[in-house]
């Protein structure tokens, strides 16, 4: 009983972290759609700055961690209790794709990292037996991919973008997506890697196909 209890306990947890992951992430895609490139900015770079700054600050005084974590803590990932977190690399990440990339590129990359990452965990927590990179698993990166395809092909439909070539731009998108997914460069965080990947590569798809 008390196993089942901690497994129940462990889901739930992993559940309120996707959640928040995929709430926070389409709060700043909407708050962008929103707003011009210049207010996206100034807000990401007020708000980001304060992310960061507590999150460096709570890493020097165990108080303010503890604090931290008693609020945050169903939500954090357990390597994040003393080390900066993915909010941090969230706001750098997202800051970092609104300064160099055009509109339509962000907010994809953005629904991108809204949905994939969680379903991409998902499946590779439940059906992952084939390992591709450390964790990552082929259930994963596929389910990651299809994610991507139908958010890409509902995108451009809805936007009118490279109308005639939209299934080749739709499955390219959502490979690219899974393979940035699936991209892991040292202790960077995919919240920040993600979205900076995915943007070049949808660069080139637009550029490619005239998304532009």
């Amino acid at each position: 009983m008390q196993m089942t209890q901690t497994l129940k306990t462990k889901a739930d947890l992993h559940l309120a972290r996707k959640i928040w992951h995929c709430s926070g992430i389409l709060l700043i895609a909407y708050l962008y759609t929103q707003m011009n490139r210049s207010e996206a900015l100034k807000l990401l770079l007020g708000f980001g700055s304060l992310v960061v700054v507590i999150d460096i600050l709570r890493l020097k005084f165990k108080g303010l961690n503890e604090g931290v974590i008693k609020v945050l803590g169903p939500v954090m990932r357990a390597g994040e209790k003393n080390s900066i977190s993915g909010s941090s690399a969230l706001m750098i990440g997202a800051f970092l794709i609104i300064y160099f990339f055009p509109r339509d590129i962000v907010t994809l990359s953005l629904l991108f990292l809204a949905a994939a990452d969680p379903v991409a965990s998902y499946f590779g927590v439940k059906y992952g037996k084939d390992k591709l990179i450390g964790p990552k698993s082929l259930q994963g990166t596929t389910a990651a991919f299809i994610t991507c395809t139908l958010i890409a092909a509902v995108f451009f439909y809805s936007q009118n973008l490279m109308a005639e070539r939209v299934l080749i731009a739709s499955l390219l998108a959502g490979f690219f997506g899974a393979i940035s997914e699936l991209i892991s460069i040292g202790k960077i965080d995919d919240n920040l890697s993600f979205p900076v990947f995915n943007s070049c590569f949808l660069w080139i798809i637009f550029y490619i196909f005239g998304g532009f």
